[in-house]
């Protein structure tokens, strides 16, 4: 690939080379950059594996603690991984029900990048006695 290529599909990503240390106060100041995918041809699957999620419970303001795991087949743009880990790291500071996380993480995922397929699943650790494991889906089922 040339280099003025690999240049055009590489713009837009500005956090990657960034020293950036400022974290987004939510997600909507968070900013999910993508990338071109010159796999286009290609069925593939990418897997982001977040162990340390944590969000605030909307009725009580105490901290949950999940595990994030994101699988999608791209079509024409690929999620770069440094913007993805600063927009769930927002969530520290958000007030929210798991499963509405979840399916918040997926919309602006799929707002983002046009995936073929994504899978959000959502593991958190127990409170109050009940762990609660929330999965939400778009564009039908991944295999592997």
């Amino acid at each position: 690939m040339s280099e003025q290529k690999n240049a055009d599909r590489l713009k837009g990503l500005t956090l990657l080379n960034a020293n950036e240390k400022r974290y987004p106060n939510a997600p909507e100041e968070a900013r999910l950059e993508t990338f071109e995918n010159i796999h286009q041809d290609n069925d593939y699957v990418i897997t982001f594996d977040c162990p340390e999620y944590t969000s605030l419970c909307p009725v009580t303001g105490q901290p949950d603690f999940g595990h994030i795991i994101i699988r999608y087949v791209p079509d024409k743009r690929c999620v770069e991984s440094k913007s993805l880990k600063l927009y769930l790291f927002s969530f520290r500071n958000t007030n929210t029900f798991h499963e509405e996380s979840v399916n918040r993480i997926m919309k602006d995922f799929i707002a983002a990048c046009s995936p073929r397929k994504i899978e959000v699943v959502g593991l958190f650790r127990p409170r109050g006695g009940i762990a609660i494991n929330v999965k939400a889906t778009h564009g039908g089922k991944i295999d592997e």
